[in-house]
């Protein structure tokens, strides 16, 4: 069975809603993240990304991790990948172009949007969002993020998805990078077709499921 390391409020909740798209059965083993205890390491810790049970897992100490069968992979953009090829479905490419493309549309949010979402998340997380150096910090990735949205927006034009016909990995895992700059609201109204893109995918059953569970979790 597909073991998945890591809580709902990271980026492993990328791969527990790709899962629930999936329908596919997991084990959930909550790892949080070290910055979030006091003593990461003191004995009645609980497992956390310093824990040596999980640095056997992953020696990057970083969430979300996978155990499928013998196989161990970490990077939750990739892991989705994976499962989608391993598991098929609608969600994974038909043809070997629509799987070059799922690849391609991943690697984009990666490089060209999450340095920013990045950095307006954990303004927020941080609570400096209404400090001077906050609101720059935040200023400039919306302004290093327009050019993307653009190029998004008219690929968005006369589609409602991504990739083919159908919501697949690319727009989850583009979905994903993109959430943690949902706080700006402007920039989004800004790219109508790609808040209207987000609210579709961000209305999925599996999504919520994920949400319900995530909104569990201590924050």
């Amino acid at each position: 069975m597909l073991t998945i390391y890591g809580v709902y409020r990271s980026r492993a909740a990328r791969v527990y809603w790709t899962a629930e798209e999936l329908g596919i059965a997991f084990t959930s083993v909550p790892v949080i993240q070290a910055k979030r205890l006091a003593n990461p390491l003191a004995p009645d810790a609980p497992i956390n990304t310093l824990s040596r049970e999980f640095i056997a897992i992953n020696p990057m100490a970083r969430i979300p991790s996978i155990k499928d069968g013998e196989l161990v992979m970490h990077e939750s953009l990739a892991i989705n990948l994976y499962l989608v090829r391993k598991h098929g479905g609608p969600i994974s490419g038909k043809t070997v172009e629509e799987d070059g493309l799922l690849t391609m549309w991943t690697i984009w949010a990666l490089a060209e949007l999450e340095p920013h979402t990045v950095r307006i998340v954990v303004t927020y997380d941080n609570e400096h969002e209404n400090t001077e150096a906050g609101k720059a910090t935040i200023d400039v990735a919306c302004r290093s993020m327009k050019r993307p949205l653009a190029v998004l927006e008219k690929h968005l034009a006369n589609k409602e998805w991504i990739v083919g016909d159908r919501f697949t990995v690319a727009d989850l895992n583009v979905a994903e990078v993109l959430r943690y700059g949902q706080t700006e609201q402007a920039l989004f109204d800004a790219h109508p077709k790609v808040n209207a893109w987000l609210k579709r995918c961000q209305s999925r059953p599996a999504y919520l499921a994920m949400q319900a569970i995530r909104s569990k979790e201590p924050v």
